[in-house]
């Protein structure tokens, strides 16, 4: 994600071997400090170091397999003794260069200082890092070895490293010692290959899963929106437009279903204006997801340059501010029928309503993290750079897109709305409760994939399969748009033409079951999250995840079922 990063004491030299370093000796443990140091062990709080811009890696055996991590746990708890892992043994993985420049070419800007660059005439080769592994121990030091030690000088007595062992309880009262070891390894490696151990797909059958069960779905639905094309709308359709003069008069009185809604089936929807803003931002923000998905997957917005992904998606939400400008001002042109005023008021809503929100609730989460002293704040300083790209770029990119949506064509209507709105007949069940059902089938698809993105923001693990995220995010606009479909099309059968509203919140509905499944996560998966801080800081992201998602989701089924709508009441020749 680029967080900060602070350099450890821990001094290493290229292609050295050092053993029983000892590195420092705490005070000893005051009684606040040893309960601080416990409750951390029990909440499992990683320590995670990085080497050349290499995360630590440490495998631990499991049955017959090895299971990768990212960086070490500070101890464990071990029947109710708590032990701390103070002796860290490293491994260095090295790639000899023969060619001295090479170290010049390939140095990343954090091991610029890390790789040796030999002289143009050296004979002696250079090394490159190419794997960095760690493996933590808990080591009972001896009190009287330690006694004159300095930092980086060598413990006397030789220090076994086992892993299955742990010798090192913290009490109360008592000193802890920190030592370290480090080995160089030559590998066979090569530079652009040193990522691979990191990204190796695990679970690819569970992906695979996934997009099918999505398949499953799609196929369903997509034999419903036939049946739907097919069968009622093209018989409906031949039917209506055999018949002479005479009998259409006739038939006129018999007719029910959704061409009863002829007069009303454009008419304004309550708020236009915010269902305008939603829809810009939806697209702005659908857009953002599909082309950084898109770069992701293609290998432009790799883990080994961090923070990549985050810059990426601030980059193409920002120039796509055009597209949400141009959507929400032409849309609002349609259903005003062509009225250019107030094509500025829509575009300065459109620029500040998802970005508002976003920026409130970041420094609400924000106040709360510098109030209990956090290294997660964002600082100051990244805030106002953050308002500023808003209003200098975001904003005026979202009001020319605005302009060019002034500037073109409206939408016209295939048939007139009368003057006086048509009585919407009583329902036997409420429609919300359908729009809010219809959410299911959406979650469906990306749920399985929802889990390990889950895992890769709050447990650290490297998330990097967006190959299948992309499919899984083409699967889940295809999904939205035909249960919105689907739904309008019902809704017009029992002559409800209030179809704006529904068809947004029909697929937008997903949002609702993915934040119960963000507070599912919270309570079974994040069992170790500790105090109200965490569980708000949690549930404000999850809230912002959500609101994003909602306005993406709603956008696809608004604009399928404006579509849908649209071609089949131009399909009706009518007065």
């Amino acid at each position: 994600m680029g967080d900060r990063i602070e350099n450890s004491p821990y001094k290493f030299k290229m292609h050295m071997n050092e053993t029983e370093n000892f590195l420092c000796q705490t005070k000893p443990l005051s009684s606040d400090e040893y309960k601080l140091l416990t409750n951390r062990i029990d909440e499992i709080y990683q320590v995670n170091l990085i080497l050349d811009n290499l995360p630590a890696i440490r495998y631990t055996k499991r049955d017959t397999y090895f299971l990768r991590w990212t960086g070490y746990p500070i101890g464990i708890k071990v029947q109710d003794s708590y032990y701390v892992f103070n002796h860290l043994k490293f491994t260095v993985l090295v790639h000899k260069y023969e060619e001295t420049n090479v170290a010049n070419v390939m140095g990343t800007g954090d091991a610029a200082e890390v790789i040796p660059v030999g002289k143009q005439d050296s004979d002696v080769p250079g090394y490159i890092v190419v794997g960095f592994e760690v493996t933590p121990c808990s080591y009972k030091h001896n009190a009287e070895s330690l006694k004159n030690l300095k930092t980086y000088g060598k413990y006397p007595s030789k220090i076994v490293c086992e892993d299955n062992t742990v010798t090192m309880a913290i009490k109360e009262n008592e000193p802890v010692a920190f030592t370290y070891e480090v080995a160089f390894v030559e590998s066979d490696i090569k530079w652009p290959s040193r990522w691979d151990a990191y990204l190796k797909m695990e679970g690819a059958k569970v992906h695979w899963f996934s997009i099918l069960n999505s398949l499953m779905v799609i196929t369903f639905l997509a034999g419903i929106v036939l049946v739907i094309f097919l069968r009622t709308v093209r018989r409906d359709l031949t039917h209506y437009e055999e018949l002479d003069k005479e009998a259409q008069a006739q038939m006129n009185e018999e007719l029910s279903g959704w061409k009863l809604v002829v007069a009303d089936v454009f008419r304004a929807p309550g708020h236009p204006a915010l269902l305008c803003v939603m829809v810009g931002d939806g697209v702005q923000i659908l857009g953002m997801a599909v082309v950084t998905i898109m770069f992701a997957a293609l290998g432009f917005m790799s883990p080994a340059s961090r923070g990549t992904l985050v810059t990426g998606m601030l980059i193409f939400y920002m120039v796509l501010g055009i597209l949400a400008g141009y959507v929400a001002v032409r849309m609002w042109r349609t259903i005003f029928c062509g009225d250019h005023k107030g094509w500025v008021s829509v575009s300065w809503k459109v620029a500040c309503f998802f970005p508002g929100i976003t920026f409130l609730i970041l420094f609400t989460l924000n106040f709360l993290l510098w109030h209990s002293n956090s290294t997660g704040a964002i600082p100051f300083s990244l805030f106002v750079i953050l308002i500023l790209l808003w209003f200098c770029i975001s904003v005026p990119l979202t009001f020319v897109g605005g302009y060019f949506g002034a500037k073109a064509t409206h939408i016209e209507y295939p048939v007139r709305t009368n003057q006086i709105p048509r009585e919407i007949p009583a329902q036997k069940y409420p429609s919300w409760l359908l729009v809010l059902g219809a959410g299911t089938l959406p979650f469906g698809t990306l749920f399985i994939e929802l889990f390990f993105i889950m895992s890769s923001i709050w447990m650290g693990r490297v998330y990097y399969v967006f190959g299948f995220l992309f499919v899984v995010l083409i699967l889940l606009v295809v999904v939205c748009a035909e249960v919105s479909l689907v739904l309008t099309y019902m809704h017009l059968c029992v002559e409800d033409w209030k179809w704006w509203w529904k068809s947004f919140f029909a697929s937008g509905s997903v949002a609702l079951y993915i934040f119960l499944y963000s507070i599912n996560y919270l309570i079974f998966d994040l069992k170790s999250l500790s105090g109200p801080v965490s569980a708000t800081l949690y549930l404000g992201y999850s809230l912002l995840m959500v609101l994003a998602i909602m306005l993406a989701t709603g956008t696809v089924g608004l604009l399928s079922s404006f579509w849908f709508v649209h071609y089949l009441f131009s399909s009706v020749k009518l007065d």
